[in-house]
Parts: C-alpha cells; sequence; structure tokens
C-alpha cells in the first residue's frame, strides 16, 4: 500500500511541483493551498507524512501545526521563508519533524521526507526492551511506548532521540551526537534537540521539570536515567 503524504502549500506552482516528485517516489500524494482544509484533511486521510508551509492565507502553518499535533503524532516537514534561528526553533518547538528553507530544491524536499518516514518506520533497532523495572517498555515492531503503564504517541524525531538514548542507557550523548543519530547528517542548531527532549518530558516524565528518564547532565548532554531489565 502507497504512503500517503498531504502537501499544504498555497502557492499552486510550488504545490504542484511537490507534487510531481513526490508521486515520482511511488506515494499518494493529497494537496490543497488551504489551513483549515489542511487540518480536515489530516483528519480524514491520515497521511503518513504532512508537508507544511507556514505562510497560509486562512489559517497559519504554527496554528495547523499546532491542531494536528494535539491529535496525532503524524510528522510535520515544514516548508518556511523564515530563515531565522527562533523561527526555525518555534517550529520544532511546535511539533516540526525536519524543517526546508525557501528557496529549496524538490529534490532536497523529498530527501528531507524520505528520512522522516525512515525514522518513522524504524526508528528503535530492537525489540521488547524494557527499563526502570518494568516502568519504561518499548516495542519496536508494533512502534509503541509504555510508560508507567500508559501508552505514548512520539513523533519520528522524538522517537529517534529515545532509541538513541535507549542504545545505552546511562551513557552519556551529546546534542550534537544526538543531531547525527537522529537526522543523519547536521543540518540545524543543537537548540534544536533541546525542543524536542522538551517536547519528549512533556509526554512520559511524572515532573517534566525534574525529569527522571531523559536526564540532563549539564555541560554535556543528556542520558537515559533508567536502566535497562535484564
Amino acid at each position: 500500500m502507497a504512503l500517503t503524504v498531504l502537501v499544504v502549500e498555497d502557492e499552486l506552482k510550488i504545490r504542484e511541483l511537490l507534487r510531481s516528485y513526490l508521486e515520482r517516489e511511488g506515494w499518494s500524494v493529497l494537496t490543497t493551498g488551504s489551513g483549515a482544509e489542511a487540518i480536515t484533511l489530516a483528519g480524514t486521510a491520515d497521511p503518513d507524512l504532512v508537508i507544511l508551509d507556514l505562510g497560509l492565507p486562512d489559517v497559519s502553518g504554527e496554528t495547523v501545526a499546532a491542531e494536528l499535533r494535539s491529535t496525532s503524532a503524524t510528522p510535520i516537514l515544514m516548508l518556511t521563508a523564515r530563515a531565522g534561528e527562533a523561527d526555525r526553533i518555534r517550529g520544532l518547538e511546535l511539533g516540526a519533524d525536519d524543517y526546508v528553507t525557501k528557496p529549496f530544491s524538490p529534490r532536497e524536499v523529498v530527501l528531507r521526507a524520505r528520512a522522516i518516514l525512515r525514522r518513522s518506520g524504524g526508528a528503535l533497532a530492537e525489540r521488547g526492551r524494557s527499563f526502570g523495572g518494568g516502568e519504561v517498555l518499548i516495542d519496536e515492531d508494533r512502534h509503541e511506548l509504555t510508560v508507567r503503564g500508559r501508552e505514548i504517541e512520539l513523533t519520528p524525531t522524538e522517537w529517534g532521540i529515545l532509541a538513541a538514548l535507549a542504545t545505552r542507557p546511562g551513557r552519556v550523548y551529546s546534542r550534537l551526537e544526538l543531531l547525527n543519530r537522529v537526522r543523519g547528517y547536521e543540518f540545524a542548531s543543537e537548540r534544536a534537540v533541546d525542543s524536542h527532549v522538551k517536547n519528549l518530558r512533556r509526554k512520559i516524565e511524572r515532573d517534566p521539570a525534574n525529569p527522571d528518564i531523559v536526564e540532563t547532565v549539564l555541560g554535556a548532554g543528556y542520558r537515559l536515567g533508567v536502566a535497562r531489565d535484564d
């Protein structure tokens, strides 16, 4: 069954160009230039990936991203003409898994989309891992995370960070290491990792301000604070 990609872009030429390139990958492509329609389509079509322009004429891309994130963990690739670091960090805080700054190459968008979809389908390489006396359970085959008996939905990037940390619980990973493990190449500020860790903690920690699963090691990076069960 073909993967479905929803392209939300108000400029018709860009929208159709992206459709052409994405369909060459064998993906099913839905398009719209409306933020409001994008929210509806995402709910009815359940796409595997949303490519979202921030500069929409009716509902802002930020609002669309927030709405999508409130109901699902569907991966989001943002398109933006805003090149400032603060704008990029804001997009990541809203739950975007990656971003491309305009003007861009359609091929670059396809490569970023493929990377996101690859991470979402197989970020965790080992099945049935248990940590912290059974408090944290990771099932790769089902792509499920259970924390203290509660099932948690993560974005692909959040999965990637957790997967890297879970490879060796207790080992400290720098922000740069996590960027390279999750993204596969350097392209963003290391502050992007902080944004995703912040979102991850909101979902899995008892008290995000005092985390006991994803811990901060000052001046060094992050580590998984729960030991793997034997």
